[in-house]
């Protein structure tokens, strides 16, 4: 089969759901060989993550709770592009609000689907790196705190299992590719 008869047209979509965040339909869909199926997808506005660097080569990593974990996970800033932004403009504003700073030089890292399976989120990687205070109004519902940690370490945080979320991991190792472990 080619990739064009791996295709799934979609028959019906239904709208299940209408969150704040995110919403959630049911489409039924035709496969390849006639029959048909039911996939159930999350639609989620686009984001971003960002591998904040500073001078001395310490990421500045967010520790929060994160109700579907049950726990607190130490993951890079990350956060939804709203409707009127790119990319980078979404980034400048996580930092500031996440993390108290601004970056005077952005690099793209990569982009990548967070869970194909069943979501529409499509993530852009960023480093962050020229560093300099600046700060605005955290959301409010959001309770972040600040770690600093050498990248060097990074990859000892994620073998420990200390650094969990697959954002944070992917886009650490993308940034030790380009910055290299020291």
């Amino acid at each position: 089969m080619t990739e064009a008869d791996q295709s799934e047209p979609t028959v019906t979509s239904q709208s299940i759901f209408q969150g704040k965040i995110l919403n959630l339909r049911v489409d039924t869909v035709r496969l390849p060989n006639g029959r048909l199926a039911t996939r159930e997808i999350v639609e989620h506005a686009n984001s971003v993550c960002i591998v904040p660097l500073d001078q001395n080569n310490n990421v500045l990593l967010v520790r929060q709770y994160r109700k579907p974990t049950n726990g607190q996970l130490l993951e890079v800033p990350a956060g939804g592009i709203e409707d009127s932004e790119v990319s980078e403009e979404t980034v400048l504003r996580e930092l500031q609000e996440e993390v108290g700073y601004t970056a005077g030089t952005l690099k793209h890292l990569s982009s990548f689907w967070l869970a194909p399976g069943w979501c529409d989120e499509f993530m852009h990687a960023y480093l962050a790196t020229d560093l300099h205070p600046s700060t605005l109004v955290a959301d409010d519902d959001e309770f972040i705190d600040l770690v600093r940690v050498p990248l060097r370490d990074t990859l000892d945080l994620i073998a420990s299992g200390a650094i969990q979320d697959a954002k944070s991991i992917a886009a650490l190792l993308l940034a030790m590719r380009v910055v290299g472990d020291n």
